[in-house]
């Protein structure tokens, strides 16, 4: 048989010691984490929206009208300047050019023979 015996030894005129409260402090850091952390909701659903559309912003035209177009096939020695001008001869071939660049998405103004062209019907 065992006996446990405890003592509490509290030195005579001293005062029973309290808990210490501490303020939280947040540092710049912290802050930051707590607002990317408050922003990941919305930032999850902007994602989501966005890959919900298909990309259908990015690959609407500016105007939001339809584009009509016909198609030609580049000849042997024939330039977007011939084009142009066989194409719509009362108006800036410079413009005609641009325009069939910008619908053809082309690098430049150099066409190979056999390439086919879109070329803007609203002329």
């Amino acid at each position: 048989m065992s006996i446990a015996i405890e003592s509490k030894f509290v030195p005579t005129g001293a005062q029973p010691v309290a808990a210490v409260r501490t303020r939280l402090r947040l540092t710049p850091r912290g802050r930051a984490v707590l607002m990317v952390l408050a922003a990941l909701p919305l930032i999850a659903l902007a994602l989501a929206l966005g890959l919900a559309s298909g990309g259908a912003i990015a690959d609407s035209d500016v105007s939001g009208a339809p584009v009509v177009f016909s198609t030609v096939i580049i000849e042997p020695g024939e330039t977007l300047w011939q084009i142009a001008l066989d194409y719509a001869p009362e108006e800036d071939p410079r413009d005609v050019i641009a325009d069939i660049v910008r619908l053809n998405g082309l690098a430049s103004t150099d066409v190979l023979p056999g390439q086919e062209l879109a070329l803007p019907l609203e002329f």
